[in-house]
Protein backbone atom coordinates (compact mmCIF):
# COMPACT_ATOMS: atom_id res chain seq x y z
CA UNK A 1 0.00 0.00 0.00
CA UNK A 2 1.42 3.45 -1.07
CA UNK A 3 2.33 5.73 1.89
CA UNK A 4 1.56 8.87 -0.13
CA UNK A 5 -1.65 10.56 1.40
CA UNK A 6 -4.42 11.31 -0.09
CA UNK A 7 -5.50 14.39 -1.73
CA UNK A 8 -8.20 16.82 -0.68
CA UNK A 9 -9.66 18.58 -3.58
CA UNK A 10 -11.11 21.15 -1.15
CA UNK A 11 -8.14 21.80 0.83
CA UNK A 12 -6.44 22.91 -2.41
CA UNK A 13 -9.24 25.58 -3.14
CA UNK A 14 -9.49 24.59 -6.89
CA UNK A 15 -12.93 26.07 -8.85
CA UNK A 16 -14.68 25.13 -12.43
CA UNK A 17 -13.38 27.67 -15.38
CA UNK A 18 -16.07 28.99 -16.95
CA UNK A 19 -14.08 28.91 -20.40
CA UNK A 20 -13.95 25.32 -20.08
CA UNK A 21 -17.36 25.17 -21.24
CA UNK A 22 -16.53 26.59 -24.08
CA UNK A 23 -12.95 25.00 -25.16
CA UNK A 24 -14.05 21.51 -24.37
CA UNK A 25 -17.93 21.27 -24.70
CA UNK A 26 -18.32 20.07 -21.39
CA UNK A 27 -21.37 20.20 -19.12
CA UNK A 28 -21.71 19.11 -15.32
CA UNK A 29 -25.86 17.57 -15.26
CA UNK A 30 -27.33 16.42 -12.78
CA UNK A 31 -28.75 12.34 -12.62
CA UNK A 32 -32.18 13.84 -12.98
CA UNK A 33 -31.56 16.01 -15.68
CA UNK A 34 -29.95 13.53 -17.34
CA UNK A 35 -32.88 11.64 -17.30
CA UNK A 36 -35.57 14.42 -18.21
CA UNK A 37 -32.98 14.80 -21.50
CA UNK A 38 -33.30 11.20 -22.27
CA UNK A 39 -36.65 11.14 -22.09
CA UNK A 40 -37.03 14.37 -24.40
CA UNK A 41 -35.31 12.33 -26.89
CA UNK A 42 -37.16 9.88 -27.08
CA UNK A 43 -40.41 11.43 -27.06
CA UNK A 44 -38.70 13.81 -30.18
CA UNK A 45 -38.14 10.24 -32.16
CA UNK A 46 -41.68 8.85 -31.54
CA UNK A 47 -43.27 11.86 -32.44
CA UNK A 48 -40.47 11.46 -35.85
CA UNK A 49 -41.38 8.12 -36.41
CA UNK A 50 -45.70 8.86 -35.93
CA UNK A 51 -45.18 11.64 -38.88
CA UNK A 52 -43.68 9.68 -41.13
CA UNK A 53 -45.98 6.57 -40.65
CA UNK A 54 -48.70 8.85 -40.87
CA UNK A 55 -46.86 10.79 -44.17
CA UNK A 56 -46.58 7.17 -45.87
CA UNK A 57 -50.36 6.24 -44.67
CA UNK A 58 -51.41 9.38 -46.87
CA UNK A 59 -49.25 8.56 -49.37
CA UNK A 60 -50.77 5.03 -49.52
CA UNK A 61 -54.07 6.43 -49.87
CA UNK A 62 -53.05 8.79 -52.99
CA UNK A 63 -51.93 5.29 -54.71
CA UNK A 64 -54.63 3.24 -54.35
CA UNK A 65 -57.32 6.66 -55.46
CA UNK A 66 -55.09 6.83 -58.10
CA UNK A 67 -55.09 3.32 -59.31
CA UNK A 68 -59.08 3.12 -58.77
CA UNK A 69 -59.44 6.22 -60.79
CA UNK A 70 -57.72 4.84 -63.50
CA UNK A 71 -59.34 1.52 -63.49
CA UNK A 72 -62.47 3.79 -63.70
CA UNK A 73 -64.22 1.78 -60.25
CA UNK A 74 -66.50 3.04 -57.26
CA UNK A 75 -64.98 5.63 -54.72
CA UNK A 76 -66.28 3.26 -51.90
CA UNK A 77 -63.77 0.72 -53.39
CA UNK A 78 -61.47 1.93 -51.26
CA UNK A 79 -62.49 0.38 -48.22
CA UNK A 80 -62.26 -3.28 -50.03
CA UNK A 81 -58.82 -2.83 -51.01
CA UNK A 82 -57.89 -1.71 -47.85
CA UNK A 83 -59.44 -4.97 -46.25
CA UNK A 84 -57.68 -7.30 -49.31
CA UNK A 85 -54.57 -5.77 -48.31
CA UNK A 86 -54.57 -6.12 -44.77
CA UNK A 87 -56.21 -9.81 -45.32
CA UNK A 88 -53.33 -10.56 -47.43
CA UNK A 89 -50.24 -9.31 -45.02
CA UNK A 90 -51.99 -11.79 -42.87
CA UNK A 91 -51.91 -15.01 -45.01
CA UNK A 92 -48.31 -14.33 -45.18
CA UNK A 93 -47.95 -13.65 -41.32
CA UNK A 94 -46.91 -9.85 -41.42
CA UNK A 95 -48.85 -8.55 -38.93
CA UNK A 96 -46.86 -5.58 -38.77
CA UNK A 97 -47.64 -4.70 -41.88
CA UNK A 98 -50.87 -5.33 -41.85
CA UNK A 99 -50.67 -3.09 -38.74
CA UNK A 100 -49.27 -0.40 -41.11
CA UNK A 101 -51.89 -1.30 -43.71
CA UNK A 102 -54.58 -0.51 -41.10
CA UNK A 103 -53.63 3.20 -40.92
CA UNK A 104 -54.30 3.91 -44.67
CA UNK A 105 -57.34 6.08 -45.01
CA UNK A 106 -59.53 4.70 -47.49
CA UNK A 107 -63.32 5.94 -47.09
CA UNK A 108 -65.49 6.96 -49.47
CA UNK A 109 -65.20 10.49 -48.53
CA UNK A 110 -61.39 10.50 -48.08
CA UNK A 111 -60.94 9.05 -51.37
CA UNK A 112 -63.38 11.83 -52.94
CA UNK A 113 -60.93 14.24 -51.31
CA UNK A 114 -58.03 12.36 -52.28
CA UNK A 115 -59.76 12.45 -55.78
CA UNK A 116 -60.45 16.12 -55.82
CA UNK A 117 -56.73 17.18 -54.94
CA UNK A 118 -55.40 14.53 -57.62
CA UNK A 119 -57.30 15.99 -60.31
CA UNK A 120 -56.66 19.70 -59.38
CA UNK A 121 -52.84 19.12 -59.56
CA UNK A 122 -53.43 17.83 -63.25
CA UNK A 123 -55.72 20.51 -64.05
CA UNK A 124 -53.04 23.29 -63.16
CA UNK A 125 -50.26 21.10 -64.77
CA UNK A 126 -52.59 21.61 -67.87
CA UNK A 127 -52.97 25.46 -67.39
CA UNK A 128 -49.27 25.62 -67.32
CA UNK A 129 -48.55 23.78 -70.56
CA UNK A 130 -51.22 25.64 -72.12
CA UNK A 131 -49.63 28.58 -71.06
CA UNK A 132 -45.82 28.13 -72.34
CA UNK A 133 -46.85 25.81 -75.13
CA UNK A 134 -45.87 26.93 -79.02
CA UNK A 135 -49.62 26.59 -80.22
CA UNK A 136 -52.64 24.45 -78.98
CA UNK A 137 -56.13 23.68 -80.22
CA UNK A 138 -59.10 22.12 -78.80
CA UNK A 139 -62.01 19.93 -79.73
CA UNK A 140 -65.34 19.34 -78.58
CA UNK A 141 -67.82 16.22 -78.48
CA UNK A 142 -71.09 15.65 -76.40
CA UNK A 143 -72.93 12.68 -75.74
CA UNK A 144 -75.86 11.83 -73.32
CA UNK A 145 -74.80 10.17 -70.39
CA UNK A 146 -76.90 7.51 -68.90
CA UNK A 147 -79.34 9.92 -66.72
CA UNK A 148 -79.70 11.54 -69.88
CA UNK A 149 -77.94 14.81 -69.31
CA UNK A 150 -75.62 15.77 -72.16
CA UNK A 151 -72.01 15.51 -71.21
CA UNK A 152 -69.94 18.26 -73.12
CA UNK A 153 -65.81 17.16 -73.53
CA UNK A 154 -64.11 19.63 -74.23
CA UNK A 155 -60.28 18.22 -74.61
CA UNK A 156 -56.96 20.11 -75.46
CA UNK A 157 -54.06 19.70 -78.10
CA UNK A 158 -50.66 21.63 -77.35
CA UNK A 159 -47.62 21.25 -78.52
CA UNK A 160 -44.25 22.27 -77.22
CA UNK A 161 -41.17 23.60 -79.05
CA UNK A 162 -39.67 20.09 -79.01
CA UNK A 163 -42.72 18.69 -80.70
CA UNK A 164 -44.29 16.71 -77.80
CA UNK A 165 -47.52 16.70 -77.99
CA UNK A 166 -50.28 16.77 -75.00
CA UNK A 167 -53.36 15.87 -75.25
CA UNK A 168 -55.90 16.61 -72.05
CA UNK A 169 -59.24 16.96 -70.73
CA UNK A 170 -59.50 20.82 -70.56
CA UNK A 171 -63.09 20.85 -69.04
CA UNK A 172 -66.13 18.57 -68.92
CA UNK A 173 -69.47 20.36 -69.16
CA UNK A 174 -72.70 18.81 -67.75
CA UNK A 175 -75.43 20.34 -70.10
CA UNK A 176 -78.84 20.58 -68.41
CA UNK A 177 -80.59 22.87 -70.28
CA UNK A 178 -80.77 23.15 -74.18
CA UNK A 179 -77.33 22.30 -75.92
CA UNK A 180 -75.47 24.85 -78.32
CA UNK A 181 -73.39 22.11 -79.45
CA UNK A 182 -73.84 18.37 -80.44
CA UNK A 183 -71.86 15.75 -82.32
CA UNK A 184 -73.56 16.63 -85.77
CA UNK A 185 -72.34 17.99 -87.52
CA UNK A 186 -75.20 21.01 -88.55
CA UNK A 187 -75.22 21.75 -84.97
CA UNK A 188 -71.53 21.88 -84.47
CA UNK A 189 -70.16 23.69 -87.54
CA UNK A 190 -73.72 25.54 -88.26
CA UNK A 191 -73.05 29.35 -88.84
CA UNK A 192 -75.63 30.62 -86.65
CA UNK A 193 -76.45 27.80 -83.53
CA UNK A 194 -73.50 26.09 -83.88
CA UNK A 195 -70.04 26.45 -82.06
CA UNK A 196 -68.66 28.06 -85.04
CA UNK A 197 -71.30 30.02 -85.40
CA UNK A 198 -70.79 31.74 -81.81
CA UNK A 199 -66.91 31.83 -82.38
CA UNK A 200 -68.05 34.01 -85.24
CA UNK A 201 -70.65 36.13 -83.86
CA UNK A 202 -68.06 36.70 -81.21
CA UNK A 203 -65.49 37.76 -83.79
CA UNK A 204 -63.04 34.78 -83.14
CA UNK A 205 -61.43 33.71 -86.31
CA UNK A 206 -60.19 30.28 -86.09
CA UNK A 207 -59.45 27.12 -88.57
CA UNK A 208 -62.48 24.70 -87.80
CA UNK A 209 -63.23 21.71 -88.84
CA UNK A 210 -65.37 18.77 -88.25
CA UNK A 211 -63.97 15.38 -86.95
CA UNK A 212 -62.52 13.22 -89.81
CA UNK A 213 -63.90 10.01 -88.26
CA UNK A 214 -67.05 11.30 -88.15
CA UNK A 215 -67.17 12.02 -91.14
CA UNK A 216 -65.63 9.10 -92.42
CA UNK A 217 -68.76 7.54 -90.75
CA UNK A 218 -71.52 9.34 -92.58
CA UNK A 219 -70.51 8.71 -95.89
CA UNK A 220 -70.25 5.12 -95.09
CA UNK A 221 -73.96 5.48 -94.23
CA UNK A 222 -74.73 6.50 -98.04
CA UNK A 223 -74.30 3.40 -99.07
CA UNK A 224 -77.99 2.60 -100.33
CA UNK A 225 -78.00 -1.01 -99.32
CA UNK A 226 -79.58 -0.16 -95.75
CA UNK A 227 -82.93 -3.44 -96.18
CA UNK A 228 -80.00 -6.13 -96.62
CA UNK A 229 -79.07 -4.41 -93.34
CA UNK A 230 -81.86 -4.49 -91.94
CA UNK A 231 -82.39 -7.89 -92.84
CA UNK A 232 -79.34 -8.91 -91.39
CA UNK A 233 -80.41 -6.93 -88.05
CA UNK A 234 -83.63 -8.70 -88.11
CA UNK A 235 -82.50 -12.22 -88.25
CA UNK A 236 -79.98 -12.00 -86.01
CA UNK A 237 -82.32 -10.42 -83.35
CA UNK A 238 -84.39 -13.07 -83.82
CA UNK A 239 -81.67 -16.01 -82.57
CA UNK A 240 -79.67 -13.70 -79.89
CA UNK A 241 -81.56 -10.97 -79.48
CA UNK A 242 -84.05 -9.71 -76.45
CA UNK A 243 -85.41 -13.00 -74.26
CA UNK A 244 -84.45 -15.22 -76.36
CA UNK A 245 -82.17 -17.69 -74.70
CA UNK A 246 -83.86 -21.15 -75.65
CA UNK A 247 -83.71 -20.08 -79.34
CA UNK A 248 -79.83 -18.73 -78.94
CA UNK A 249 -78.77 -22.12 -76.85
CA UNK A 250 -80.41 -23.98 -80.02
CA UNK A 251 -78.48 -21.80 -82.78
CA UNK A 252 -75.15 -22.94 -80.81
CA UNK A 253 -76.19 -26.48 -80.83
CA UNK A 254 -76.40 -26.52 -83.98
CA UNK A 255 -73.60 -24.85 -85.38
CA UNK A 256 -71.15 -26.77 -82.86
CA UNK A 257 -73.06 -30.06 -84.72
CA UNK A 258 -72.65 -28.62 -87.73
CA UNK A 259 -68.65 -28.19 -87.64
CA UNK A 260 -69.07 -24.55 -87.60
CA UNK A 261 -65.88 -22.29 -88.21
CA UNK A 262 -67.69 -19.67 -86.00
CA UNK A 263 -69.31 -20.11 -82.77
CA UNK A 264 -72.08 -17.29 -82.69
CA UNK A 265 -73.53 -14.49 -84.74
CA UNK A 266 -72.76 -10.73 -83.59
CA UNK A 267 -75.21 -8.26 -82.99
CA UNK A 268 -74.93 -4.96 -84.39
CA UNK A 269 -74.71 -1.75 -82.66
CA UNK A 270 -75.86 1.15 -84.48
CA UNK A 271 -73.59 3.70 -82.67
CA UNK A 272 -70.67 1.95 -83.68
CA UNK A 273 -69.73 1.12 -87.31
CA UNK A 274 -67.14 -1.22 -86.50
CA UNK A 275 -69.81 -3.30 -85.38
CA UNK A 276 -71.86 -3.67 -88.57
CA UNK A 277 -68.67 -4.76 -90.25
CA UNK A 278 -68.19 -7.52 -88.14
CA UNK A 279 -71.59 -8.31 -87.70
CA UNK A 280 -71.93 -8.81 -91.59
CA UNK A 281 -69.03 -11.11 -91.76
CA UNK A 282 -69.69 -13.30 -89.44
CA UNK A 283 -73.54 -13.49 -90.93
CA UNK A 284 -72.05 -13.79 -94.52
CA UNK A 285 -70.16 -16.63 -93.57
CA UNK A 286 -72.90 -18.09 -91.06
CA UNK A 287 -75.62 -17.71 -94.06
CA UNK A 288 -76.08 -21.64 -94.66
CA UNK A 289 -76.34 -22.75 -91.07
CA UNK A 290 -78.65 -19.89 -90.54
CA UNK A 291 -80.93 -20.96 -93.23
CA UNK A 292 -81.37 -24.03 -91.92
CA UNK A 293 -81.92 -23.04 -88.33
CA UNK A 294 -84.75 -20.96 -89.57
CA UNK A 295 -85.87 -23.86 -91.57
CA UNK A 296 -85.90 -25.97 -88.35
CA UNK A 297 -86.28 -24.19 -85.09
CA UNK A 298 -88.01 -20.83 -85.97
CA UNK A 299 -92.17 -20.91 -87.42
CA UNK A 300 -93.58 -17.74 -89.05
CA UNK A 301 -90.08 -17.46 -90.66
CA UNK A 302 -90.39 -17.90 -94.60
CA UNK A 303 -90.26 -14.47 -95.52
CA UNK A 304 -86.73 -14.83 -93.64
CA UNK A 305 -85.73 -18.01 -95.05
CA UNK A 306 -86.65 -17.03 -98.66
CA UNK A 307 -84.16 -13.60 -98.74
CA UNK A 308 -81.19 -16.12 -97.41
CA UNK A 309 -82.04 -18.34 -100.44
CA UNK A 310 -82.77 -15.68 -103.15
CA UNK A 311 -79.30 -14.35 -105.64
CA UNK A 312 -80.52 -10.70 -104.96
CA UNK A 313 -80.06 -10.76 -101.39
CA UNK A 314 -77.14 -12.77 -101.15
CA UNK A 315 -75.06 -10.18 -103.54
CA UNK A 316 -76.29 -7.53 -101.56
CA UNK A 317 -74.94 -8.72 -98.56
CA UNK A 318 -71.79 -10.00 -100.34
CA UNK A 319 -70.75 -6.90 -101.39
CA UNK A 320 -71.84 -4.12 -98.11
CA UNK A 321 -69.39 -6.69 -96.04
CA UNK A 322 -66.49 -6.40 -98.52
CA UNK A 323 -66.83 -2.76 -98.97
CA UNK A 324 -67.91 -2.34 -95.18
CA UNK A 325 -64.80 -4.28 -94.47
CA UNK A 326 -62.68 -1.82 -96.49
CA UNK A 327 -64.27 1.04 -95.00
CA UNK A 328 -63.11 -0.44 -91.20
CA UNK A 329 -59.72 -0.54 -92.51
CA UNK A 330 -59.83 3.36 -92.70
CA UNK A 331 -61.69 3.47 -89.87
CA UNK A 332 -59.21 1.60 -87.71
CA UNK A 333 -56.28 4.06 -89.47
CA UNK A 334 -58.20 7.13 -88.07
CA UNK A 335 -58.08 5.75 -84.79
CA UNK A 336 -55.37 6.89 -82.36
CA UNK A 337 -54.08 9.67 -80.39
CA UNK A 338 -51.83 12.40 -81.12
CA UNK A 339 -52.34 11.51 -85.37
CA UNK A 340 -50.85 15.29 -87.39
CA UNK A 341 -53.77 16.03 -89.56
CA UNK A 342 -51.65 14.81 -92.52
CA UNK A 343 -51.59 11.53 -91.35
CA UNK A 344 -55.58 11.35 -91.57
CA UNK A 345 -55.84 12.95 -94.82
CA UNK A 346 -53.20 10.23 -96.16
CA UNK A 347 -55.57 7.92 -95.18
CA UNK A 348 -58.52 9.09 -96.59
CA UNK A 349 -57.17 9.97 -99.69
CA UNK A 350 -55.45 6.32 -99.81
CA UNK A 351 -58.85 5.31 -99.60
CA UNK A 352 -59.85 7.19 -101.91
CA UNK A 353 -57.67 5.87 -104.47
CA UNK A 354 -59.12 2.61 -103.61
CA UNK A 355 -62.48 3.47 -104.38
CA UNK A 356 -61.32 4.51 -108.16
CA UNK A 357 -59.28 1.16 -108.22
CA UNK A 358 -62.80 -0.82 -107.04
CA UNK A 359 -64.54 1.05 -109.78
CA UNK A 360 -62.36 -0.11 -112.35
CA UNK A 361 -62.20 -3.83 -111.12
CA UNK A 362 -65.83 -3.79 -110.59
CA UNK A 363 -66.45 -2.42 -114.59
CA UNK A 364 -64.50 -5.62 -115.55
CA UNK A 365 -66.05 -8.08 -112.54
CA UNK A 366 -63.00 -8.51 -111.42
CA UNK A 367 -63.46 -9.71 -107.32
CA UNK A 368 -60.07 -9.82 -106.31
CA UNK A 369 -60.67 -6.76 -103.24
CA UNK A 370 -64.14 -8.30 -102.49
CA UNK A 371 -64.02 -11.74 -101.03
CA UNK A 372 -66.96 -12.26 -100.24
CA UNK A 373 -68.74 -11.62 -103.53
CA UNK A 374 -65.59 -13.96 -105.06
CA UNK A 375 -67.06 -16.54 -102.62
CA UNK A 376 -70.42 -16.19 -104.04
CA UNK A 377 -69.78 -16.18 -108.05
CA UNK A 378 -68.00 -19.74 -107.06
CA UNK A 379 -70.92 -21.24 -105.26
CA UNK A 380 -73.46 -19.25 -108.09
CA UNK A 381 -72.26 -19.85 -112.05
CA UNK A 382 -72.11 -16.45 -113.73
CA UNK A 383 -73.14 -14.07 -111.23
CA UNK A 384 -72.02 -10.20 -112.32
CA UNK A 385 -71.22 -7.47 -109.92
CA UNK A 386 -70.89 -4.55 -112.51
CA UNK A 387 -74.05 -2.67 -111.17
CA UNK A 388 -72.58 -2.13 -108.02
CA UNK A 389 -70.11 0.57 -109.51
CA UNK A 390 -72.58 2.95 -109.41
CA UNK A 391 -72.83 2.56 -105.53
CA UNK A 392 -69.19 2.73 -105.28
CA UNK A 393 -69.41 6.23 -107.69
CA UNK A 394 -71.60 7.23 -104.73
CA UNK A 395 -69.64 6.84 -102.02
CA UNK A 396 -66.53 8.59 -103.51
CA UNK A 397 -68.52 11.71 -103.97
CA UNK A 398 -69.80 11.50 -100.57
CA UNK A 399 -65.93 11.58 -100.22
CA UNK A 400 -65.07 14.92 -102.24
CA UNK A 401 -67.71 16.23 -100.87
CA UNK A 402 -67.45 15.80 -97.18
CA UNK A 403 -64.17 15.95 -97.07
CA UNK A 404 -64.00 19.39 -98.84
CA UNK A 405 -63.18 21.36 -95.58
CA UNK A 406 -59.95 19.49 -95.54
CA UNK A 407 -58.70 21.37 -99.01
CA UNK A 408 -57.58 24.15 -97.23
CA UNK A 409 -55.19 22.38 -95.42
CA UNK A 410 -53.40 20.45 -98.83
CA UNK A 411 -50.97 22.97 -99.46
CA UNK A 412 -49.53 23.08 -96.05
CA UNK A 413 -49.91 18.96 -95.68
CA UNK A 414 -47.83 18.49 -99.52
CA UNK A 415 -44.91 20.75 -97.73
CA UNK A 416 -45.28 18.64 -94.25
CA UNK A 417 -45.42 15.58 -96.14
CA UNK A 418 -42.24 16.21 -98.29
CA UNK A 419 -39.91 19.65 -97.91
CA UNK A 420 -37.18 18.41 -99.67
CA UNK A 421 -38.66 17.87 -103.07
CA UNK A 422 -41.17 20.67 -102.82
CA UNK A 423 -41.55 23.77 -105.41
CA UNK A 424 -39.75 26.45 -102.91
CA UNK A 425 -41.79 29.49 -105.23
CA UNK A 426 -44.94 27.93 -104.72
CA UNK A 427 -44.74 28.30 -100.86
CA UNK A 428 -45.98 31.34 -98.71
CA UNK A 429 -43.18 33.98 -99.13
CA UNK A 430 -41.77 33.69 -95.43
CA UNK A 431 -40.70 30.57 -95.64
CA UNK A 432 -38.96 30.26 -99.09
CA UNK A 433 -35.49 31.09 -98.13
CA UNK A 434 -35.23 28.64 -95.46
CA UNK A 435 -37.05 25.96 -98.04
CA UNK A 436 -33.90 27.15 -99.94
CA UNK A 437 -31.20 26.39 -97.06
CA UNK A 438 -32.91 22.90 -95.84
CA UNK A 439 -33.27 21.46 -99.26
CA UNK A 440 -29.59 22.01 -99.58
CA UNK A 441 -28.80 21.00 -96.51
CA UNK A 442 -27.03 17.25 -96.70
CA UNK A 443 -27.80 15.56 -93.11
CA UNK A 444 -31.41 16.56 -93.70
CA UNK A 445 -31.13 15.57 -97.38
CA UNK A 446 -29.72 11.94 -96.35
CA UNK A 447 -32.21 11.36 -93.21
CA UNK A 448 -34.43 8.56 -93.19
CA UNK A 449 -37.00 9.73 -90.88
CA UNK A 450 -40.26 11.13 -92.07
CA UNK A 451 -43.11 13.40 -91.06
CA UNK A 452 -42.86 15.03 -87.09
CA UNK A 453 -39.78 12.93 -86.60
CA UNK A 454 -38.47 14.97 -89.60
CA UNK A 455 -39.67 18.18 -88.38
CA UNK A 456 -37.76 17.54 -84.87
CA UNK A 457 -34.54 17.76 -86.70
CA UNK A 458 -34.87 21.01 -87.76
CA UNK A 459 -31.99 23.43 -86.00
CA UNK A 460 -34.02 26.22 -84.04
CA UNK A 461 -31.34 28.64 -85.20
CA UNK A 462 -31.42 27.88 -88.49
CA UNK A 463 -34.67 27.28 -89.35
CA UNK A 464 -36.92 29.33 -86.90
CA UNK A 465 -40.01 30.07 -89.37
CA UNK A 466 -39.99 26.40 -90.45
CA UNK A 467 -40.33 25.14 -87.03
CA UNK A 468 -42.79 27.36 -86.01
CA UNK A 469 -44.75 26.81 -89.21
CA UNK A 470 -44.51 23.13 -88.77
CA UNK A 471 -45.39 22.82 -85.08
CA UNK A 472 -48.72 25.13 -85.56
CA UNK A 473 -49.50 22.70 -88.39
CA UNK A 474 -49.10 19.49 -85.83
CA UNK A 475 -50.84 21.06 -83.16
CA UNK A 476 -54.02 21.00 -85.26
CA UNK A 477 -57.38 17.85 -83.87
CA UNK A 478 -57.97 16.28 -87.06
CA UNK A 479 -60.51 14.14 -85.04
CA UNK A 480 -62.90 13.84 -81.62
CA UNK A 481 -61.30 10.28 -81.19
CA UNK A 482 -60.08 11.33 -77.31
CA UNK A 483 -63.66 12.23 -77.05
CA UNK A 484 -64.93 9.39 -78.08
CA UNK A 485 -62.41 7.00 -76.03
CA UNK A 486 -63.38 9.27 -73.23
CA UNK A 487 -67.23 8.89 -73.77
CA UNK A 488 -66.29 5.09 -72.90
CA UNK A 489 -64.93 5.49 -69.74
CA UNK A 490 -67.76 7.81 -68.86
CA UNK A 491 -69.99 4.90 -69.42
CA UNK A 492 -67.86 2.57 -66.78
CA UNK A 493 -67.80 5.54 -64.43
CA UNK A 494 -71.42 6.84 -64.70
CA UNK A 495 -73.79 3.56 -65.00
CA UNK A 496 -77.01 2.53 -64.11
CA UNK A 497 -75.67 1.36 -60.70
CA UNK A 498 -73.68 4.32 -60.32
CA UNK A 499 -76.03 7.03 -61.38
CA UNK A 500 -75.89 9.78 -58.74
CA UNK A 501 -72.27 11.27 -58.64
CA UNK A 502 -72.63 14.86 -58.73
CA UNK A 503 -71.04 16.87 -61.85
CA UNK A 504 -68.50 18.05 -59.79
CA UNK A 505 -67.14 14.59 -58.54
CA UNK A 506 -67.61 13.04 -62.52
CA UNK A 507 -65.51 15.76 -64.50
CA UNK A 508 -62.57 14.62 -61.27
CA UNK A 509 -63.13 11.14 -62.42
CA UNK A 510 -62.59 11.56 -65.87
CA UNK A 511 -60.05 13.67 -65.87
CA UNK A 512 -57.64 11.23 -63.81
CA UNK A 513 -58.92 8.73 -66.06
CA UNK A 514 -57.84 10.50 -69.12
CA UNK A 515 -54.95 11.96 -67.83
CA UNK A 516 -51.53 10.81 -69.37
CA UNK A 517 -49.59 13.39 -67.16
CA UNK A 518 -47.50 12.16 -64.20
CA UNK A 519 -49.20 13.35 -60.82
CA UNK A 520 -46.19 14.07 -58.56
CA UNK A 521 -47.74 12.08 -55.46
CA UNK A 522 -44.58 13.75 -52.82
CA UNK A 523 -45.71 17.46 -53.49
CA UNK A 524 -49.58 16.20 -52.71
CA UNK A 525 -48.36 14.80 -49.19
CA UNK A 526 -45.96 17.45 -48.58
CA UNK A 527 -49.07 19.86 -48.77
CA UNK A 528 -50.84 18.38 -45.93
CA UNK A 529 -49.63 20.04 -42.56
CA UNK A 530 -50.86 17.74 -40.76
CA UNK A 531 -51.80 14.08 -42.16
CA UNK A 532 -54.53 11.96 -40.08
CA UNK A 533 -54.25 7.78 -40.13
CA UNK A 534 -57.67 6.37 -39.95
CA UNK A 535 -59.45 4.91 -36.73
Amino acid sequence: MSNSKLRKVDSENRAFKSEWEHDYFFYIIKESSLRSVKKLFQQKSLFTNETKQQEEALLASYFVTYELMKAKKALSDGELIKNCAIKMAEAFNENKVGNKFQTVPLSKQTVTRRLEDISNQISNNVKDIIANCSYFSIALDESTDVSDTNQLLIFVRAIKEDFTIFEELLKVCSLHSTTRVTDGAKSMTGTISGFVGFLRQNQITVPTLHCIIHQEALCAKSIKLSTTMATVTKITNLIRGGNRSLTHRKFLTLLEEMDSAYGDLLLHTEVRWLSRGKCLVRFFELRHEIATFLREEVTNSAELQNDLEDVEFLRNLAFLTDITQHLNVLNLQLQGKKQTICQMVGFVDSFRKKLHLFKSALDKNNLLHFPCCRKLSEEEEGLEFRDYTEIIEDLSSEFDRRFNDFESFRPDISLFSNPIHCDIESQPGHLQLELCELQCDPSLNTSQVTGIDFWKLLSPERYPLLRNWALKLCSVFASTYICETAFSSLKHVKSKNRNRLSDVVLSHILRVATSQLEVDFISLVSSFMKPQCSH
